[in-house]
């Protein structure tokens, strides 16, 4: 469809979202085609139709007056629209800006489109080694660059909203043995504060699309201030689910130079709380995160400098 107006959100999309955020952000589902409209006149953008992708905002695509393909997203959450959009400036600028817009009332923005198309170019062959690389900059950028304030912290985020679910789900899991083979290498985790960054936090293999030169972009972060090794950890485990998770790790220490006994109980902690949710959500992904689970638990096993209680 084209024009300025599109039609009410997706089905699906206003299932995510809800899943997400719950029934009160039924009102705002039901507003978004008006919110879109207003942001394309404001920017002078043409809306085409919905991108139905993403559990936390809606996204649009859309072209400007130099038909440009552009991807326009508004979020419900004006804090993580904030957040996301401050980030993504910080990260990339210049010729490899993302950002192309951005309204504070609306608590949207205009992206630029990676690759040509919603989720980017075909992924070259040494994908692993460039995904890598690209975060390995990214930390160093959070590093070195200004800070964003209003960003959360990973340790306020693993005590307040991590280990309460785990702790939660556990009584309830039909594999209570797995999951208390893991807690103890999740005991005593301690953050290096001379890792200290801001993080991605959200390294799935849909957020990282490929340019046409070949070139990942690390986009729709849930960025927060913490050790680097969480971000590795959460790449190697999560990227693609089950297929070459030891690969990534071993591009992790060799990239970050953290070694792997200090983020394998990271690796531990993200792999017990996805298992933990997939099972209760009845997940067709439960096998796999298990396998996950198990194998990780064989390499630490294998690691005796892997702390655990």
């Amino acid at each position: 469809m084209t024009g300025r107006t599109l039609p009410s959100v997706p089905p699906t999309c206003r299932q995510r979202l809800t899943g997400h955020y719950g029934p009160q952000v039924g009102q705002w589902l039901d507003a978004v085609p008006s919110l879109l409209a207003t942001a394309a006149e404001r920017w002078s953008l043409c809306l085409y139709g919905y991108h139905d992708a993403g559990h936390a905002s809606v996204l649009a695509t859309a072209t400007d007056r130099n038909a440009q393909a552009l991807i326009v997203k508004a979020w419900p959450d004006r804090n993580r629209y904030a957040r996301e959009v401050e980030v993504l400036q910080l990260w990339h600028q210049g010729a490899d800006a993302v950002v192309c817009a951005t309204d504070h009332g609306l608590a949207a923005a205009a992206l630029f489109t990676v690759g040509g198309a919603p989720g980017g170019a075909v992924c070259p062959e040494s994908e692993t080694y460039l995904v890598a690389t690209a975060l390995q900059r990214l930390h160093v950028a959070g590093c070195q660059g200004r800070r964003v304030k209003s960003l959360p912290t990973l340790r306020d985020f693993v005590s307040d909203e991590v280990m309460p679910r785990i702790q939660r789900r556990i009584p309830a899991t039909s594999y209570r043995h797995l999951a208390e083979r893991v807690l103890p290498y999740t005991a005593e985790l301690r953050e290096d504060l001379s890792r200290e960054t801001i993080l991605h936090a959200d390294l799935y293999r849909e957020n990282i699309p490929f340019t046409l030169g070949g070139r990942p972009v690390l986009l729709d972060p849930l960025p927060m201030i913490g050790d680097a090794a969480y971000d590795w950890a959460f790449w190697s485990v999560y990227y693609r689910l089950g297929h070459a998770t030891g690969r990534r790790l071993e591009q992790a220490r060799r990239t970050s130079g953290i070694p792997i006994d200090q983020f394998l109980p990271w690796c531990l902690l993200l792999s017990l709380d996805g298992f933990l949710y997939y099972e209760e959500t009845q997940d067709p992904h439960t096998p796999e995160m298990a396998g996950v689970l198990n194998g990780l638990l064989e390499r630490a096993a294998r690691c005796p400098s892997v702390p655990h209680t």
